[in-house]
């Protein structure tokens, strides 16, 4: 198992968002998190990431983790190529403009690579945050609304690129509220899963 999510229980400011969540998951599988907005998808995401601690219950992750969110979490003022490799060498090390070119190359974004963060549109963003994922080489995708601001054709390249870590032995939990394509993919349902 790459995670192993066993009766986690999730509180944030002092409210119980869910409990009794569990979840396996082994290389090439993948989850989709549904629920209404404040159940708590992000931070079961969270929990996954080792970033929050579960009220209840216990989360093993045996492979390295990569987590999109909304914060981008680029500086801004570095170019985009840089701010990138940034991240990449933090996280492997080894060969990280390499990574970073084939990331940028695989989400579309190889002609902007050289301007600055600041300048990039909402579904630029989005698509940078999927690079920054990439380049990291980690076999566990956390991705929260990976799909936001992504025009369709945007939305075709997440679907294939998820397809195509999964077909190389990852596994991905993600967050929607919109239609994407994850065959084979189990539905985690929170709003069933509200305390009383």
């Amino acid at each position: 198992m790459i995670l192993s999510l066993t009766r986690v229980a999730c509180a944030r400011g002092g409210r119980l968002l869910f409990a009794g969540v569990s979840l396996d998951l082994a290389p090439g599988e993948a989850a989709i998190v549904t629920g209404p907005n404040g159940i708590g998808k992000s931070s079961l995401l969270r929990v996954a990431a080792g970033l929050l601690a579960p009220f209840d219950g216990t989360m093993v992750r045996s492979a390295p983790v990569a987590l999109m969110t909304d914060d981008l979490a680029l500086d801004t003022e570095r170019t985009l190529a840089d701010a990138l490799t940034f991240w990449a060498r933090l996280d492997r090390g080894a060969a990280a403009r390499e990574r970073v070119a084939a990331a940028l190359a695989t989400v579309g974004l190889s002609p902007i690579a050289g301007i600055p963060v600041r300048l990039l549109s909402t579904g630029q963003r989005r698509r940078a945050a999927l690079a920054r994922v990439l380049a990291s080489q980690a076999p566990l995708w956390l991705l929260d609304e990976p799909g936001n601001g992504l025009d369709s054709t945007g939305l075709t390249m997440l679907e294939q690129v998820i397809a195509h870590h999964r077909a190389g032995g990852g596994a991905v939990v993600l967050t929607t509220h919109q239609p994407l394509s994850v065959p084979g993919a189990r539905t985690l349902a929170l709003d069933e899963r509200v305390p009383a």
